[in-house]
């Protein structure tokens, strides 16, 4: 999208990134490609970053939570699914930016991501992909002719990742996470360290980081077996 807007001259005056501090290593590395861009274009650039109270870590170990059922505790442990608290303050972080300045935001939802595009959404936001007509698939080919492909030790994200988001975000699925064990071994040892600080597997019950590597290490044990 942002290539894009670049490229036909559209209104566009300031990029804004959020950094949640949980990203793979290879956006910030995309995000340190483009800045170049932006400025050969005079665009200016803002960097957004949670407060100490909204702290990736913080909020998932340490913040006092009074909890519905289970009383009162310290943290939300792992973001995704039904609470993605970290979604939830990067949103409104960008939101409160936004209306502070009275912008007018685009958003980077592709065309064929119906279900995203008919949530409710603020009068100020304009989905350019979408009027496009431009798909997923699209905009994937389209970055990487572009030479953008978001290595990670060698590897395209989006070869191993169905979406990229955070590296500890639970969404990911049982295929995602074997891509990172078995391509990204630093992140799946990053996802055991904070496994290690909850006792809230993962991926639901019986699915903690730690049974999941049992699980795949059987599993590649079986492929391999003659």
């Amino acid at each position: 999208m942002l290539l894009r807007l670049i490229e036909t001259g559209a209104p566009l005056d300031e990029v804004v990134f959020y950094d949640t501090g949980m990203e793979f290593q290879a956006i910030y590395d995309t995000r340190d490609a483009v800045l170049p861009l932006l400025a050969k274009h005079g665009i200016a650039y803002k960097e957004l970053t949670p407060p100490p109270d909204c702290a990736f870590l913080y909020k998932m170990f340490d913040k006092p939570v009074k909890g519905r059922t289970n009383g009162f505790h310290y943290g939300y442990s792992w973001c995704g699914g039904r609470c993605r608290w970290g979604t939830t303050d990067k949103l409104k972080a960008l939101d409160k930016y936004a209306e502070k300045s009275g912008a007018v935001v685009y958003i980077g939802i592709a065309a064929d991501e119906t279900d995203r595009l008919t949530k409710e959404r603020k009068e100020y936001k304009r989905f350019p992909l979408a009027q496009w007509g431009a798909v997923e698939a699209d905009c994937l080919r389209g970055c990487y002719d572009r030479g953008f492909e978001w290595l990670e030790n060698g590897h395209r994200l989006y070869d191993l990742l169905d979406r990229v988001s955070c590296w500890c975000c639970t969404n990911k699925n049982l295929r995602e996470l074997r891509n990172i064990r078995q391509y990204l071994p630093e992140y799946w040892e990053k996802l055991k360290d904070l496994q290690r600080r909850t006792d809230r597997p993962m991926k639901g019950e019986g699915k903690s980081v730690f049974e999941l590597d049992a699980r795949f290490e059987m599993e590649e044990k079986k492929k391999n077996d003659p």
